[in-house]
């Protein structure tokens, strides 16, 4: 796909399904993450990738005890809406930014470099004919999930990247009007 019509015609689709990335794919898209703008080159990510039903299921068992722990027990609709969570698309990465300290390089900074790596994946996936959506949501700040994870306190999650096959058809985008956003100084 050409570069430039790749970058104006980016979406994100909801209902994914197999087939995933395969192998060599994948180290396509985990080149295109680690291409993320860095300052000082501080690297200040990892990703957590779960492609294997049993991966997936674990990780649901995670999200499970994790919401949880935070918001005490809950009904049997809402148990099996979280254990399935994490079988939305055949791979779900989840992104966090490692903060390091750096006299030069912010944290904030370094979340945004790992949100770039996150939509690099996005970019590289639908380049080869693949389609995911970022996520967040509650667990992205639960801290008994991050300790499920063994994450480190100072450890930010930045998203969950869902990827997989559409299931629906490539719709263009919504046309966005650049004035409504760029404002000449």
């Amino acid at each position: 796909m050409e570069a430039l019509n790749l970058l104006l015609n980016r979406s994100s689709f909801g209902k994914l399904q197999a087939p995933a990335p395969n192998e060599e794919e994948l180290n396509v898209i985990y080149k295109a993450a680690l291409r993320a703008p860095d300052h000082k080159g501080l690297r200040p990510w990892r990703f957590l990738v779960y492609r294997t039903e049993a991966a997936l299921n674990k990780l649901g068992n995670m999200f499970l005890e994790a919401t949880i722990a935070e918001e005490g027990e809950v009904d049997e609709a809402k148990r099996q809406k979280i254990l399935n969570m994490p079988h939305r698309a055949p791979v779900l990465i989840i992104a966090i930014a490692q903060y390091q300290d750096s006299p030069k390089v912010p944290h904030i900074e370094q979340a945004i470099s790992c949100g770039c790596a996150v939509h690099g994946m996005l970019y590289a996936l639908q380049a080869q004919g693949f389609a995911g959506y970022w996520r967040t949501g509650g667990l992205a700040f639960n801290n008994h999930l991050k300790a499920a994870l063994d994450l480190k306190v100072t450890d930010e999650i930045i998203g969950f990247l869902y990827m997989g096959t559409p299931m629906v058809s490539v719709v263009k985008p919504d046309s966005v009007e650049t004035a409504d956003y760029f404002f000449e100084q």
